[in-house]
């Protein structure tokens, strides 16, 4: 009997070992971090991120939309993983970047590229933060949606690399990495910082879009918009979140912070976005919100047949600064002004138009202001003003419409006034299509009395990221007569 009971007892115990055993995967990917191998990458195979990119760049440079990476022996590039797709806001890609502190000058500028892989929950297999080294050889080059990407393909397109051979091209390390974002600001973003980890302080969510989710209201399709606006400098930028996130039904944070997340083009490569792993990268949480001052008389169904102001810029120079009897072209920051402009172009002027284009201004900032003479609204009842704008891919520059009723008429004086928003108007948007021209409405002006000038302001640069062209034209102020 005792016999037994220990024939018994080594049976439990080996169909205990076998059942452990079955319940732990064999697939190395499955196993957890620290069992891992690290993989035995000579030096000398590894290159680096700018190589690749050069590359990239000499094809484009020939003709070519893509390149091929040949090479005689195995070929690697050391990066490390920003992006995480466990909250649902990335989908079949790696974000990889090639520096894990973007706090450190001497490390920048930071490369990323992303790798578009057919598989799904990746970061069950890359941790955010992971070092990881993609085996080159054979990997095609190529844009998808304005940003740099790894694939596969020919020298036509870039396509997934599949299921079946990404673990064999995307090497684990079993260093996980604490990722420092860059801190900065809007205006100073370049085509280099795509794909990479930033960080924005002092920031907030448009004060228009108050309330909203982060993708889940009714005109949100695939991915959700929200506009997020620099307290510093005013320049905004949209935060892009998938309607297939996790977290997309909840409330964007309407206090001020920081927000961290990877900078990026929207799908259809029109304007910048970031992209956040989730929704606590978005740490707003003070509430002083830096919201301008406004006038909000609404709009006005109809406007009347007399008017006080009219200017159509047909008596304007192309490419010559606006000079108009009574209004000022003021510049505030570089050395460009409004212009006079004509196109007959797909993105064609209504006639002459005026213009500010800060593109190869060689400026780091291009500030201009185009104020109107001074309106009297206590002249008359019912006034009105209406324009229309257009742009040519904005790249987070944009225009503003202000109005002041203490500015001393000098351009000494334009900064020391006190500017408010008409937020009634339309401005043409950095996500509108460059071809159309955008009416303002019918922006009511008769809640407010004395004497009023209006302001268009442009704020851009003459980086790549901050040159956008912005058009005005057909603007009049009529009152009920």
């Amino acid at each position: 009997m005792r016999k037994l009971n220990i024939i018994i007892h080594l049976l439990v115990l080996l169909l205990c070992v076998v059942i452990i055993a079955s319940c732990i995967k064999t697939d190395d990917y499955d196993l957890p971090d620290v069992l891992l191998s690290e993989p035995e990458i000579p030096l000398e195979n590894i290159t680096t991120f700018k190589t690749i990119k050069s590359l990239y760049e000499q094809a484009v440079n020939g003709g070519n939309s893509t390149v091929v990476i040949q090479s005689e022996n195995d070929l690697y590039i050391e990066g490390f993983v920003v992006s995480s797709d466990k909250s649902g806001n990335f989908f079949e890609e790696l974000i990889i970047q090639n520096k894990t502190d973007g706090s450190d000058p001497d490390n920048d500028p930071r490369l990323g590229f992303c790798v578009l892989v057919n598989v799904s929950s990746l970061s069950d297999t890359f941790q955010f933060g992971q070092k990881v080294y993609v085996k080159m050889n054979g990997l095609t080059i190529g844009e998808t949606s304005g940003t740099i990407c790894i694939g596969k393909g020919d020298a036509a397109k870039l396509e997934q690399i599949q299921a079946s051979e990404f673990k064999a091209i995307i090497l684990r390390s079993h260093e996980v990495s604490a990722i420092t974002p860059k801190l900065v600001s809007l205006e100073n973003l370049t085509k280099n910082d795509q794909n990479t980890l930033i960080r924005l302080e002092n920031m907030q969510l448009n004060r228009f879009e108050l309330g909203a989710t982060f993708a889940s209201e009714s005109f949100d399709e695939f991915d959700g918009f929200r506009v997020l606006e620099s307290c510093d400098s005013g320049i905004s930028m949209m935060m892009q979140t998938s309607t297939y996130s996790d977290f997309k039904s909840l409330i964007v944070p309407q206090e001020n912070g920081s927000v961290t997340g990877v900078y990026s083009r929207d799908y259809g490569d029109d304007f910048n976005v970031l992209i956040v792993n989730s929704s606590t990268d978005v740490a707003f949480d003070n509430p002083n919100r830096c919201d301008p001052l406004e006038l909000d008389c609404g709009l006005s169904e109809t406007y009347g047949t007399g008017n006080v102001l009219l200017e159509e810029f047909e008596s304007q120079k192309n490419n010559k600064p606006v000079e108009i009897h009574g209004w000022t072209n003021h510049i505030e920051a570089g050395t460009q002004a409004w212009e006079g402009y004509s196109s007959t172009s797909s993105n064609a002027s209504l006639g002459r138009s005026a213009r500010f284009q800060s593109a190869s201004s060689g400026d780091v900032s291009n500030i201009g202001w185009l104020i109107t003479p001074s309106i009297n609204l206590d002249e008359h009842e019912g006034e009105t003003l209406r324009f229309k704008t257009s742009n040519s891919l904005a790249d987070s520059s944009f225009m503003e419409v202000l109005y002041s009723q203490n500015w001393d008429g000098t351009e000494a004086g334009v900064t020391q006034a006190t500017w408010g928003v008409l937020s009634a108007a339309y401005v043409v948007k950095d996500s509108d299509s460059f071809v159309p021209w955008f009416n303002s409405g019918v922006v009511d002006l008769s809640c407010e009395t004395g004497t009023m000038h209006i302001a268009f302001k442009y704020t851009g640069g003459g980086q790549e990221s901050f040159d956008g062209v912005y058009e005005l034209d057909d603007i009049r102020i009529d009152y009920v007569e």
